[in-house]
């Protein structure tokens, strides 16, 4: 084993030189990039990206929430992030008396600025290779169980050591190359993160779901946070005695702008990649995940907007809802598009033949024949797993009677459980998502993968229909002041439920169907890709590999381009003031813009003010509000988007059509001064030109 992991080391210590396009670099790591960093236009130093023994740039780089990315751009911990990333919050702070998703959020001052409970922002302390610790006492002759098993005991006892939870830090160890090697990541948290700003939905979301993945773009897709701490700058609870954060480092602000060819790089938390899969993996994402994925999809959002455009209240309440839904749905119809046109399945099987006549006569042998048959037993459960979660598990008043019912099991008070949902829920939507989603489930899977209590209930109601009407009359989770006044003692009386009862079905329908099926293959399916992986590097000596994205920091690079599309079209890569007043229309509620930004444009000066622009940073879901960065290491952007064409490259990067989509900063701060009049948070900033 040791002399396994020393070979996969030395075959990371001499990577070659990729197109800057590629890869998600690990911070720890970038020396080995650096010179093709500079090679590309970068004028810092390795030690300017990450340093533990100095502030650098990683110091002003957080993850928002659990989700997305952030960057601190004041001495006072004044952070920006998406519009998208702050939405949650923004929605929860709105009413039909102060709608700040329509109008916009601006603080006057520090004591506007308004918390939210449970957003905490991470900061990346450092990360330590820990392979050789982690498989501490492992032998090659022990099962998959006892390797997992030492793996447990010694990462659990790596991170005891470094956590610290009185101080904020918490830490946590990361299988990278699929287990090939491990690194332990350390984070400090802190946890008073206040909404500052946010322009309205109609800057912040523009374009909505017409123009989500597409080019051009012209969303102001930003919103602005402050870190608060204790009086000795460590983190703390929300208290009015907090005081503002003082960051390290944060990003000096570029007002210089950029030009097709200019360096870029992004400095963020990509969420998940899987770039080194076989043709089976990329064949049914392609061809069967996503269509039926996206088919689901397209049901729900149909009926929320249908209710969505007849009532502003069910608007405000299903936005930032509508919004989770259609984000993917889209992001997976431009990805098994690029799939297809890219040839992915064709392309990884002509790899595929390569390596098996590589492998042939050596330990991995056969290990492409094994993969594909853990696929052919895995699909069919795992489809059905899918399915069940985009159907009966999206019916909102299931989900929350084992939500009540998790927490009278617990001992909990069932009241802020109920608070959030019904600020939230309109059952007219439910129900007839309730009629669609088990309708397709009941049309679109086989027998085989029906719960027995399923075709049992529809036999009896004789109609999806009857059985809704039947549910919803006598669930007592209809009833919000009943809801509200359960106790433990009526554990019974919610387990007795018809919502309850159809949820847990479903649920025990799963772990003793289909989830040992899934749990099984997946772990054969893991232990055989981190021999793939292995392969794959000793088959590819001169490849550069990088791992696959899992929400931990890293580093991207490219340069500022456009696209070409189609035949005879091509993107310029920097969108203006004047794209937004061509599609603005006050007919069309993701399109009609405020007032006051016609009027500013009508006044003239401002045709050319930028507004967002392409770049070909690698980039995925979690780099979601990222810093990008100029070639001096300041702030000229924040990345929000990829194009559509290009989504593919979670699986396969194609530098001819990935692109990632960023907000340039200039129309930020343009916003906050012309729309939100908050110069005050500008005057806290540091302008480098």
């Amino acid at each position: 084993m040791k002399k396994l992991f020393v070979l996969t080391l030395a075959l990371l210590a001499v990577l070659p030189a990729l197109r800057a396009e590629e890869g998600m670099w690990l911070p720890m790591l970038i020396s080995q990039r650096i010179e093709d960093m500079q090679a590309h236009g970068f004028r810092l130093t390795a030690e300017d990206v990450y340093s533990i023994n100095q502030a650098s740039l990683k110091d002003a780089v957080v993850l928002f929430g659990s989700g997305c990315t952030g960057e601190v751009v004041s001495r006072d911990g004044l952070l920006f992030t998406n519009h998208h990333c702050g939405y949650g919050q923004i929605q929860q702070h709105s009413s039909v008396e102060h709608d700040y998703l329509k109008d916009g959020f601006w603080a006057m001052n520090r004591g506007e600025e308004l918390p939210n409970p449970g957003l905490t922002v991470s900061f990346l302390e450092r990360m330590d290779e820990v392979t050789a610790a982690v498989l501490k006492g492992y032998v090659p002759t022990m099962s998959e169980a006892q390797r997992d098993s030492v793996v447990r005991v010694n990462s659990d006892a790596i991170v005891k050591s470094v956590a610290n939870p009185d101080k904020g830090v918490r830490a946590r160890v990361e299988a990278l190359y699929y287990a090939n090697q491990y690194f332990l990541f350390v984070y400090k948290v802190y946890r008073d993160v206040r909404l500052v700003g946010a322009p309205p939905s109609s800057i912040g979301k523009f374009g909505g779901d017409t123009d989500n993945w597409m080019w051009p773009r012209h969303t102001g897709d930003f919103s602005i946070f402050r870190i608060y701490a204790d009086k000795n700058n460590e983190p703390a609870d929300y208290s009015e005695d907090n005081v503002p954060f003082h960051p390290k480092r944060f990003f000096e602000i570029s007002r210089a702008g950029v030009q097709e060819g200019d360096f870029t790089f992004v400095y963020g938390c990509p969420g998940s990649t899987k770039e080194y899969v076989t043709s089976d993996e990329v064949r049914y994402v392609g061809e069967v995940s996503d269509p039926q994925k996206i088919a689901l999809r397209t049901l729900r959002l149909d009926i929320l907007q249908k209710y969505m455009s007849q009532d502003q209240a069910v608007r405000i309440q299903y936005s930032s809802k509508y919004a989770n839904i259609s984000n993917a749905w889209k992001k997976w119809q431009g990805e098994s598009k690029g799939i297809a046109r890219l040839h992915t399945v064709a392309a990884k099987q002509d790899f595929e033949r390569r390596f098996a006549a590589w492998a042939r006569g050596t330990r991995y042998e056969g290990l492409l024949d094994r993969l594909s048959g853990l696929y052919a037993r895995r699909n069919p459960a795992f489809r059905a797993y899918e399915y069940y979660t985009e159907t009966v598990r999206t019916v909102e008043l299931l989900s929350f009677a084992a939500q009540v019912q998790a927490a009278l099991a617990g001992g909990r008070e069932v009241a802020p459980v109920s608070g959030r949902f019904y600020k939230d829920y309109y059952q007219p939507i439910d129900e007839e998502i309730f009629v669609a989603m088990l309708s397709a489930f009941d049309k679109n899977l086989e027998p085989g993968y029906k719960p027995e209590y399923f075709l049992r209930k529809l036999a009896e109601y004789g109609s999806v229909e009857a059985w809704r009407d039947d549910l919803y009359a006598r669930s007592l989770f209809t009833d919000p002041a009943r809801v509200a006044a359960l106790t433990a003692d009526d554990l019974a009386a919610v387990e007795a439920d018809p919502a309850w009862e159809l949820y847990d079905a479903f649920s025990q329908w799963y772990l003793a169907e289909l989830r040992p099926v899934i749990s099984e293959t997946a772990q054969d399916i893991n232990l055989a890709y981190r021999a793939y992986m292995r392969a794959q590097m000793e088959f590819e000596p001169g490849k550069a590999f990088y791992p696959d994205a899992n929400l931990t920091l890293r580093v991207a690079y490219g340069h500022v381009a456009g696209y070409s599309p189609s035949d005879a079209v091509y993107y310029a890569p920097v969108s203006t003031l004047k794209g937004i007043i061509e599609k603005d229309n006050p007919d069309i509620f993701d399109y009609d813009i405020p007032q006051a930004l016609r009027d500013i444009y009508a006044a003239g000066g401002h045709d050319a003010q930028p507004v967002c622009f392409l770049a070909t940073n690698h980039t995925s879901g979690g780099n979601s509000g990222s810093p990008v960065i100029n070639a001096d290491g300041r702030l000229i952007g924040i990345n929000f988007d990829r194009v559509w064409e290009g989504t593919m490259s979670d699986i396969v990067f194609d530098p001819d059509y990935c692109r990632n989509i960023s907000l340039d900063i200039r129309y930020l701060l343009f916003v906050v001064k012309e729309i939100g009049h908050a110069d005050w948070l500008l005057d806290e900033m540091v302008f480098a030109d």
